[in-house]
């Protein structure tokens, strides 16, 4: 239920991508210009299958009123403290500008917390030239670690404890 810029009323639920929920996963749209800064569902849940860079890594939707809007997965060490990552994050076009970026953002943080009580920091890479995720994760505590990756993308960390 859509009121007005904002107000999207009802709980975020965070699954991991099923044989259920994999299609509207794939139904999730990006704005033209967004295209190219974030990889695609299909990518993400290809890497849950190949595990390009850690042991265990999921591909999760967002959904809100049983509605999938949004897609991330978490590449990680299982047991560290300090090895995991949040990757591919996007919202339907349909849901942003509407608060949706933050709300994710925050059930996401809730969500390892309480499956992962060992985290003690959370990572996340942004392309150079998102300076809206970069200010969405600016605003969420995040703190650039003033390098980049392989792949020219800032890396960015927020300490949990």
């Amino acid at each position: 239920m859509i009121i007005e810029r904002g107000d999207i009323v009802g709980d975020i639920n965070i699954q991991p991508v099923t044989r259920e929920n994999w299609e509207e996963a794939l139904k999730i749209s990006l704005y033209e210009h967004q295209i190219s800064l974030v990889p695609s569902v299909i990518e993400g849940i290809a890497y849950a299958y190949i595990k390009p860079w850690d042991e265990a890594f999921v591909p999760y939707v967002l959904e809100i009123n049983e509605k999938v809007f949004g897609f991330f997965y978490l590449s990680y060490t299982p047991d560290s403290t300090d090895n995991y990552w949040i990757g591919g994050f996007q919202i339907d076009k349909f849901y942003q500008g509407k608060g949706m970026g933050k709300r994710a953002i925050r059930a996401i943080l809730d969500y390892i917390t309480k499956q992962h009580p060992l985290c003690k920091f959370i990572s996340l890479t942004v392309e150079r030239d998102n300076e809206t995720a970069q200010n969405l994760y600016k605003s969420m505590s995040f703190i650039s670690e003033n390098r980049t990756n392989s792949d020219d993308e800032v890396i960015y960390r927020l300490a949990i404890k």
